[in-house]
């Protein structure tokens, strides 16, 4: 149950990060959804390898580690794309604007 709600706190953040860039917000939800689920199969299962079907939590730390790595490849193909940038403001400094304030 907790990471489920971890998940979801992740996706909001991610969301957030998405709109900043100018991206669909919804589309990576499912990203970070599907790269967290992917991972931890991946981590889950190279943990069975470790360590057996008979230990579990060690298994399990793996899954859920491998879960996070996951939400922080999305979040860091995130933040290598560039910002929105706003066009209006680049066109509203003036040519006074750029020179440093003068002492009276």
């Amino acid at each position: 149950m907790i990471e489920i709600i971890a998940l979801f706190f992740l996706c909001w953040m991610n969301g957030k990060l998405a709109e900043k860039k100018g991206l669909p917000r919804r589309a990576w939800w499912l990203n970070t959804i599907l790269a967290w689920v992917a991972a931890e199969f991946i981590g889950v299962a190279s943990g069975i390898l470790l360590y057996g079907k008979e230990n579990l939590y060690p298994i399990l730390a793996i899954g859920l580690f491998a879960g996070f790595g996951g939400y922080l490849l999305v979040k860091f193909v995130l933040e290598k794309r560039p910002d929105i940038t706003n066009d209006k403001d680049v066109d509203r400094i003036g040519v006074d604007d750029l020179h440093p304030p003068r002492r009276s």
